[in-house]
């Protein structure tokens, strides 16, 4: 099952160059890592073999998927977007009901989030409570502890 996900350009460029490396550079080290140990004698009691064919295995299973998130991939225009909702792309200042403290989140696709640069995924439990919501709203956030979060919009912006 394919799903579109969004991202900006600059994400979506990420996606691609990492898939380009795995094809290129990974396959053709791996590639020589089987050769290298083939050359080494019996492949039944091989154990450079085997781990070199386990990690072949992971980098196309890595690879396919790359391929299927770059294929239903859509690039959005964050000046496109309408700002009176939360929407992907959006960048929200939220104020913490409970302690009055304010945080500001811009929501991505999930290969973008970074935390450290408050890029949150619109699949995270914040990202899905403030998705849809409009400025004065409150979203009612389930964390995975099993507390819930009360975080007000207080701006939207792009």
């Amino acid at each position: 099952m394919s799903t579109t996900a969004y991202y900006t350009e600059e994400g979506l460029k990420k996606l691609v160059d990492e898939l380009n490396q795995l094809k290129t550079t990974e396959r053709k080290r791996i590639s020589q890592q089987i050769a290298e140990a083939r050359d080494k004698g019996d492949l039944s009691e091989n154990a450079e073999y085997d781990a070199a064919k386990d990690a072949q295995g992971l980098l196309e299973a890595r690879i396919a998927k790359l391929e299927e998130v770059v294929a239903n991939a859509r690039v959005v225009d964050p000046s496109q977007l309408d700002d009176s909702r939360v929407f992907i792309h959006s960048k929200v200042t939220v104020r913490m009901v409970d302690n009055d403290s304010h945080r500001e989140f811009i929501l991505v696709a999930e290969s973008e989030a970074d935390i450290r640069l408050n890029k949150i995924s619109v699949n995270s439990p914040i990202g899905q409570g403030l998705l849809g919501k409009s400025r004065g709203e409150i979203a009612e956030v389930s964390t995975p502890s099993g507390t819930t979060m009360r975080l007000e919009v207080i701006e939207i912006s792009r």
